[in-house]
């Protein structure tokens, strides 16, 4: 479905009855707090850098023609001290913290709508509770999680200071980790003939790698996420369809319609809840491994694949696994449990274990931890993983992982880069053996 432009009165005259509204004005200057924000009036931007204080500046900029405002991803201590030439330095001073912000972006509502539930349900699949979601006012939605979840160090990482490298790094891990659902749901909906003939495009432009790529019509645009980066504000009008970007819950993005955006059926609240400690810890340490893994190991992971898919392991055994693998089976006796489920689950796929034999050992695994997880949770791990493409476990360097969980014993494993090598190298043994074992005995034969 394509919004156009729905309503026939001037968007001016919209403005200034709307931004009247005592309760829209509370929101606004509750979510402009050291923020840097821009005014537009009607197809042009005001001045930056510019602040919101004052819930009367609100209509007083209405009357003067602004239709919308606009705020920065980054939370600043000074913003108006901003200025365009400065440093990466100089930014990260005045820079406080930076919120996730995931744009959804394309010409059909219904498309964007299931991105922003593959996203959100990605997010919780992290364990994340306190996301916020807003209707962009055009076509589009805003996916975003508070700066406050984050750690402030993770990996000697100052966490403020990564901007836009995190922001830009979740986003693109949770694009790859929607990628394959995104597609199916959208082919479920329109044939890739008919997406091509409502777009008035050839096929092959949405074709990559062989494959449909629903990124060629849903945009979650990473490359955006950069330094100073606004979008609209919670509540904000749209110029052209004169909706407001209302904030939903989560689990309303299905039954969304635009109606709900009408400025009169506006009722405000906060778009970024307020999240528990550390609650994106997860996702971030798992886009930083992911990261890592794509950087160093693509050809890496190809080469081992294949030589799992040519080697038939008939009874794996636990002695062909690193004892990093082994001390994890042995029950998690503190913090990590959802981690080390993690490395198991992808430890298992990579040796191309039965599903069924997988599920068995995850839950027998699981009664030895110090306290178990929820059968629920790990069950939504497995059936996740069971529509995914295999994934290679952390690296052994990850220090997130192993070291973290304190299992890793480098003596007995040492120059190997991830546990499935381990496997490879301990297969290549036994079959050494086994070889010179035949070679011994057909000599006393002899």
């Amino acid at each position: 479905m394509e919004i156009r432009d729905i309503f026939t009165p001037d968007i001016r005259k919209i403005a200034k009855e709307y931004y009247s509204r005592k309760d829209i004005q509370q929101l606004l200057i509750s979510e402009a707090k050291n923020r840097e924000i821009a005014f537009r009036y009607v197809e042009t931007f005001g001045k930056r850098p510019d602040i919101l204080q004052y819930e009367n500046d609100i209509y007083s900029l209405a009357e003067k023609g602004v239709t919308s405002f606009h705020m920065s991803e980054e939370i600043w201590s000074e913003p108006l001290e901003l200025k365009t030439e400065m440093s990466k330095e100089e930014l990260d001073k005045l820079r406080i913290g930076w919120d996730l912000i995931i744009d959804i972006d394309s010409k059909y509502l219904e498309y964007n709508k299931i991105a922003a539930e593959l996203l959100v349900e990605a997010l919780k699949f992290h364990n994340i509770k306190n996301m916020g979601v807003k209707f962009s006012g055009g076509t589009g939605f805003h996916v975003g999680l508070s700066f406050k979840a984050f750690p402030k160090k993770i990996q000697s990482l100052n966490i403020k200071d990564f901007f836009p490298e995190g922001p830009r790094l979740i986003a693109s891990y949770l694009k790859e980790m929607i990628k394959k659902p995104l597609s199916e749901r959208i082919l479920s909906l329109n044939s890739l003939s008919e997406i091509a003939t409502s777009l008035k495009k050839p096929e092959e432009e949405f074709i990559v790698d062989g494959q449909f790529d629903p990124f060629t019509i849903v945009s979650i645009d990473t490359i955006l996420i950069s330094s100073r980066h606004l979008f609209r504000m919670p509540y904000s009008l749209h110029e052209k369809t004169k909706l407001a970007s209302v904030v939903i819950k989560p689990e309303q993005i299905k039954e969304f319609h635009i109606g709900w955006a009408k400025p009169s059926r506006v009722f405000p609240r906060v778009f970024l809840p307020e999240p528990e400690k550390d609650e994106a810890r997860e996702l971030l340490t798992q886009a930083l491994d992911w990261k890592a893994r794509r950087k160093s190991e693509e050809k890496e992971k190809e080469k081992i694949e294949s030589k799992f898919e040519q080697i038939k392991i008939e009874n794996i055994t636990d002695d062909l696994f690193p004892k990093c693998i082994r001390n994890i089976l042995e029950g998690i006796k503190k913090d990590g449990r959802k981690r080390a489920l993690f490395v198991l689950i992808t430890f298992f796929r990579s040796l191309h274990m039965d599903e069924n034999i997988i599920e068995k050992r995850i839950f027998e695994w699981n009664l030895k931890n110090y306290r178990p997880l929820k059968e629920g949770y790990i069950k939504a791990q497995l059936d996740w993983f069971k529509k995914q493409k295999r994934i290679l476990p952390p690296n052994c360097d990850n220090d997130s992982y192993y070291k973290d969980l304190g299992v890793c014993e480098n003596d007995s494993c040492r120059n190997i880069k991830n546990p499935v090598n381990y496997v490879l190298r301990q297969i290549r043994i036994n079959e050494a053996r086994e070889y010179n074992s035949k070679r011994g005995r057909k000599r006393k034969n002899i």
